[in-house]
């Protein structure tokens, strides 16, 4: 066995991982009935909802997966009158899940397109098309050729000539976009959600203890990161690509590996965004120092933790969100990083100028040996300037592809229980110091619970002088 697959010997998460089952039929089955409610309020005779590929297996957006678990392109039509059943047109690229991940819940009608194409199948034809007239087909089917019709999906993106040739089809027909019927569902989780929600989270702690587990002097971010991802896919997780990780001697994070060596005086930010289970996301952010780090690194570690720290102690039902913001800045404030909290003027690190022109990324070198062996050469600072990654503590986390709330000085919206999403509070302030550390928290009837609760918020410490070798 090489070093490499060495690292993770004996590494063991200290609790037991139980993930909670798939959502219960029942559960998407009241989702339709809610799209169906909303529809009759609106007048529309029907709902057709659009999910598009996005390359590798993924989609444009959760709408399908929502409501039907659909983990795929598609199309799907929701009949307003319960007389009628919902239809999936999907199949149009090469990207193909078979069951039982390809299984859509409540959905007896699965119709398949096929990716038409000279070069790659040797059949004149163009995907889209064949899509737009199957859905009118079946809206014609239906009784609904001069109907009027909700359509939720990605306006401005996938869906967008989707959208058109469906309006061109169907010319006595009335389209509306409604994107709303299903974004206002994600704002409070159910208890399967939230227990789907919390398995994802426990997932991520796993996966740091096997980061921290292998992480010394001399190994790579890509085996930090391979160690994190084996640790949470081998237990059920989706996704190995939803997050970063982040090595330098400052702090640096939203990175991706590229062959940097850990040495000693490095930080190392474990950024996750994302890892999903059952179609259920977490996001976390945790901070490792190897050996000592400087004093103005370690005051900036502090103010960050400190601030989430803040805002965790205010969760509870009926406080606003804007209150955990500004408690978690003032962390900032004391410490002269900042003046203020308010979102709207607040320093950040992908800020424009204050004219709203664009900013310009320093030209300096920037040593960095381990790029510089394979040739190339680091000629920008990132980033562009100091302050938070964004101008907020955080943002409401579920679903990975679906609008959220945001966690700012001007959002005067209050905590329900069942609401998930997670404070982290960010400094970055190039070439010198940087921090990212959060937890993902869901609001409980009398409080609050941190959903990752099996890893500590503090930083995680290597000691050098006793990792100077590989296992």
């Amino acid at each position: 066995m090489s070093s490499t697959e060495q690292l993770l010997k004996g590494f063991e998460p200290d609790f037991e991982f139980v993930g909670a089952p798939p959502l219960a039929e029942a559960e998407y089955a009241d989702r339709i009935r809610r799209v169906r409610r909303d529809a009759t309020v609106a007048g529309y005779d029907a709902v057709v909802v659009h999910t598009g590929p996005a390359g590798w297996y993924h989609t444009t957006n959760d709408y399908l997966r929502y409501l039907c678990d659909w983990a795929r392109e598609g199309v799907l039509i929701i009949p307003t009158d319960e007389t009628g059943t919902p239809e999936i047109v999907s199949f149009w690229t090469e990207t193909v899940l078979l069951p039982p991940k390809g299984e859509p819940v409540g959905i007896d009608d699965i119709w398949q397109v096929s990716p038409f194409g000279r070069e790659s199948v040797g059949r004149p034809g163009s995907p889209l098309k064949k899509t737009v007239e199957a859905v009118a087909d079946i809206l014609d089917r239906l009784g609904l050729s001069r109907g009027s019709i909700g359509l939720i999906g990605d306006a401005q993106g996938s869906a967008a000539g989707f959208f058109t040739g469906i309006r061109a089809v169907m010319p006595g027909a009335e389209f509306a976009n409604d994107n709303g019927i299903v974004d206002r569902m994600q704002r409070v989780r159910s208890a399967g959600e939230v227990a789907l929600i919390r398995s994802a989270a426990q997932l991520i702690d796993i996966a740091c203890q096997a980061a921290y587990h292998v992480t010394r002097p001399g190994v790579t971010d890509y085996e930090i990161y391979a160690a994190f991802t084996y640790a949470q896919l081998s237990r059920g997780g989706e996704t190995g690509d939803g997050y970063q990780i982040g090595i330098s001697r400052y702090g640096a994070h939203c990175g991706k590996p590229y062959g940097h060596v850990v040495r000693p005086g490095d930080l190392i930010n474990l950024y996750v965004s994302n890892v999903s289970y059952h179609g259920y996301c977490a996001q976390t952010a945790r901070m490792i120092a190897v050996g000592d780090v400087t004093e103005e690194q370690d005051r900036v570690l502090e103010m960050c933790t400190e601030g989430v720290y803040r805002a965790e102690q205010l969760i509870k039902p009926g406080a606003r969100f804007q209150d955990l913001h500004n408690a978690a800045f003032s962390s900032y404030i004391e410490r002269g990083y900042m003046t203020d909290a308010e979102t709207r003027t607040m320093p950040y690190i992908w800020s424009a100028l204050d004219d709203g022109s664009p900013r310009q990324v320093p030209k300096q070198y920037v040593e960095d040996e381990d790029w510089e062996a394979q040739g190339r050469k680091l000629m920008h600072v990132w980033p562009a300037t100091k302050g938070p990654h964004n101008p907020n503590l955080g943002h409401a986390v579920g679903t990975p592809m679906l609008p959220h709330y945001n966690v700012t000085s001007h959002n005067t919206d209050v905590m329900e229980p069942g609401m998930c999403f997670v404070l982290h509070a960010q400094w970055l302030e190039p070439l010198v110091s940087g921090c990212n550390v959060g937890n993902m928290y869901v609001v409980t009837e009398d409080g609050f619970e941190n959903l990752s609760n099996h890893t500590p918020l503090d930083t995680h410490r290597v000691e050098v002088a006793k990792s100077l070798t590989l296992a």
